[in-house]
């Protein structure tokens, strides 16, 4: 098993241009970081090409994994011409992730309105996202890449929806980005959630949340879940969440991967994110 972060922690700082990818490379392996995944926010491999071989060298200089890739992507599309130029666009994702040398690659899959998300949408939309997914999961195999879905955008969150698509994809390259946070925003319990989806993991991020009822509105800087509770980013071990019951269920999974720190709380990013790192490994020795 490998500890690191996701560039999506610092991505405040990137947009600030107070430091660049390989800037947040360098600074992963000064904590610590055996992995960087490269989440591009801040910045778009798409439109600026020459990040690739620079973000690839850069790992290989400092001597790092970079874990996995990840992406946008929505197969919800107005017509068909939509729904194929959106499978398009992400096995061009595919691609890059095999310029940067990945073996893991996560892209979204759906997201809808919240008054349209449930269970009836769901089923109708599976059979279509589904085929998205297996052609995508198809052609990064020739890759030797592994494909991923994670619990994310309140439409494909919960644990037995996940469970649900990978099933229907039906492709062994085909698993789960586990965010053993996200599920407290569909109001699962994400001891519940893990518990459920760890044994279809290809990846694992640690988040953390401060979990507050709809009934005591904190104020500015907190969001709402899907049945209206109040939520906001904690560093890794500091927030609601039961983080080393969680630990304890990934280190009895007996998986082996990549763990991924995700820090979006108010604190300062670069603290909360080794705040959040050195937390985690902690708590794993203690579970």
């Amino acid at each position: 098993m490998k500890w690191g972060i996701s560039t999506y922690s610092l991505s405040r700082a990137i947009i600030a241009q107070q430091m660049t990818v390989p800037d947040v490379i360098e600074w992963t392996k000064e904590i610590g970081g055996e992995h960087v995944e490269i989440v591009p926010i801040g910045y778009d491999l798409t439109q600026q090409p020459e990040l690739v071989p620079a973000i690839r060298r850069k790992a290989e200089q400092v001597g790092i994994d970079i874990s996995n890739y990840t992406v946008s992507a929505n197969f919800i599309c107005a017509d068909e011409a939509g729904y194929l130029q959106e499978i398009a666009r992400v096995k061009k994702e595919v691609d890059i992730a095999n310029k940067l040398g990945v073996k893991l690659f996560r892209h979204d899959v759906a997201s809808r309105p919240l008054d349209q998300t449930s269970i009836v949408y769901f089923q109708n939309d599976l059979p279509m996202l589904s085929e998205a997914c297996r052609q995508i999961a198809d052609y990064a195999a020739g890759f030797g890449i592994t494909t991923s879905v994670e619990n994310h955008g309140f439409y494909m969150q919960a644990s037995e929806r996940v469970e649900s698509l990978i099933h229907a994809v039906g492709r062994p390259n085909f698993k789960t980005t586990l965010d053993i946070g996200n599920f407290i925003c569909v109001d699962e319990n994400p001891v519940k959630g893990v518990r459920n989806n760890i044994g279809l993991a290809s990846m694992i991020h640690l988040k953390d949340f401060y979990h507050r009822s709809k009934h005591l509105n904190p104020g500015q800087g907190w969001f709402q879940s899907a049945s209206g509770d109040f939520l906001r980013g904690a560093i890794v071990g500091q927030g609601d969440i039961d983080m080393r019951e969680v630990l304890r269920i990934i280190k009895a999974s007996g998986y082996d991967g990549y763990i991924s720190i995700e820090f979006e709380g108010m604190e300062d990013c670069l603290n909360g994110t080794l705040f959040g790192f050195e937390n985690a490994k902690r708590m794993w020795n203690e579970v």
